[in-house]
């Protein structure tokens, strides 16, 4: 089976470091489909930081931003990537974090102050307005107290000047898009709504 380290879609560059995660969401892409396009994202094994940014380095480099994202939660990786980011900031790209905000409870210590200067924007998937509801759609292996780590991750980022954004898939009910987008309001981070992946 080939590995695939990096791919490209919507004209961002995206590196698929692993297939860990410690949340198992209703909504997960992986549940349905192998991957993006003809990319399947699932690895018999992880790539190095090495071998990943000589991926990159020989790819076509029109693209602005550079996407940690794949088939599961980067930062179980989270030393890789931060090497991976300096490279690509070397080479004058954006980094994105597309992440569950669950990194702090993996790592075991705050690892908001490593990603200050390495990760430009994150991605946070916020799910949903409560713990109890979060962990009914999320599904941790942390239970409810994946939520306010999450949130608490989220408010760190944006003291330590990192973009971020908070998402929802649009199967929660409307009511509680709503209490997410007011959630958000109130963090000071932007909001989106993604469509759900058949």
């Amino acid at each position: 089976m080939k590995n695939t380290y990096i791919y490209f879609f919507e004209g961002r560059l995206y590196i698929n470091l692993t297939n860990r995660c410690c949340n198992d969401c209703t909504f997960c892409l992986r549940n349905n489909v192998d991957g993006v396009g003809e990319e399947s994202l699932w690895l018999s094994e992880e790539g190095t930081k090495e071998e990943i940014v000589k991926l990159i380095s020989e790819a076509d480099k029109s693209y602005e931003q550079a996407v940690f994202c794949g088939y599961g939660e980067s930062t179980y990786r989270l030393d890789d990537m931060l090497f991976i980011a300096d490279y690509l900031h070397s080479i004058g790209k954006q980094t994105r974090l597309d992440t569950n905000g669950l990194g702090s409870l993996i790592n075991g210590y705050d690892i908001v102050p490593k990603l200050i200067g390495k990760i430009d924007f994150a991605s946070i998937s916020l799910n949903q307005a409560d713990a109890v509801k979060y962990d009914e759609v999320s599904r941790s292996i942390y239970g409810t107290e994946a939520f306010d780590a999450m949130l608490e991750f989220a408010k760190k980022c944006i003291a330590g000047g990192i973009k971020v954004l908070l998402t929802v898939v649009d199967v929660i009910p409307q009511e509680d898009i709503e209490k997410c987008r007011i959630l958000t309001e109130k963090l000071g981070a932007q909001f989106r709504v993604r469509s759900y992946i058949e």
